[in-house]
């Protein structure tokens, strides 16, 4: 058996400084621990450079203000220890993951007194959903749970806490024998997957959920550039699950899970087409640099 992430050999960022990876800890008592008050991104490095990493350490701080605890680290001060810490672990290829939490300064509901506090840590992770998913698609029910509607969480964030629902979810779907859950939003409208956008081609363009209750992932707006460079159309709209018999193929879109084929939904089956696959390609041809002069589009969030 793998060792835990708890018990590898590395350095991981902290606070300012490269720790021993077993010494990289925090106290039993800290506040994002029992209040889910922490953030994260992922990303990947190709190469050596980490696609839309920028955008990425934007995205922690503003998820941070969001939570009400600002970073006191700017945008490229946290690129820079992404890069230290891809750099003293001898990698090259690798997920990065900046976290920000608020720490052990204070317990209870209230947070005032609490500090900032970041971590960055990388590893080599392949496929998410592993080698074969690209040639095959992925298998995928319905959530049992939905995303939260944007006046009952703070929907724009990437924070820990929104995760849980996802990790409920994406465990019923595995002991059902699927790869992930397609989650609805609480409108019962198509949201995400469990840890990724989606896109649904039809008649030669793409259609793609409003992301007014999720993310408006990096990749997701990666692949929207991506397609406008081919000149495909892409509608961002309220889908409804009952429309998915309609549309030809599908994809999942994520730092983790790049560009994903879908086989199915539930009762809806799809192809692993060749539109589909050139995407997946072109993602690849732009994180490492293939494809030049394209950025991800603005996001659509406020």
């Amino acid at each position: 058996m793998d060792a835990g992430f708890d018990d590898r050999n590395g350095q991981i960022w902290m606070d300012g400084q490269l720790v021993d990876w077993r010494e990289a800890n925090v106290h039993i008592l800290t506040h994002g621990l029992h209040y889910a008050s922490a953030v994260f991104e992922g990303a990947r490095a190709y190469g050596g450079h980490i696609y839309a990493l920028s955008a990425h350490s934007q995205r922690l701080i503003d998820s941070a203000n969001i939570m009400g605890f600002p970073l006191p680290w700017t945008v490229a001060e946290i690129d820079e220890a992404c890069r230290a810490t891809l750099a003293a672990n001898n990698l090259t290829n690798a997920y990065v993951r900046p976290v920000a939490w608020r720490g052990s300064e204070q317990m209870g509901v209230s947070a005032q007194k609490t500090k900032a506090h970041m971590a960055v840590a990388c590893w080599e992770w392949g496929a998410y959903f592993g080698p074969e998913a690209l040639k095959k698609g992925l298998r995928l029910t319905i959530a049992p749970w939905r995303r939260p509607a944007p006046y009952t969480a703070p929907v724009r964030a990437k924070a820990a806490g929104l995760y849980m629902i996802c990790t409920l979810s994406k465990h019923k779907a595995e002991n059902d024998g699927y790869n992930d859950a397609l989650m609805l939003d609480w409108r019962g409208q198509v949201a995400e997957a469990t840890g990724a956008n989606i896109f649904f081609w039809k008649d030669g363009e793409l259609h793609t959920p409003t992301p007014d209750c999720f993310l408006d992932g990096i990749t997701r707006r990666s692949i929207i550039a991506l397609a406008q460079r081919r000149g495909i159309k892409v509608i961002e709209r309220a889908i409804w699950p009952e429309e998915l018999g309609s549309f030809s193929q599908a994809f999942l879109t994520g730092s983790a899970a790049e560009v994903t084929p879908l086989a199915e939904i539930g009762p809806w089956n799809f192809q692993v087409g060749p539109e589909t696959l050139q995407m997946a390609q072109d993602y690849q041809d732009l994180v490492h640099g293939r494809i030049t002069g394209v950025e991800p589009v603005p996001s659509t969030q406020a």
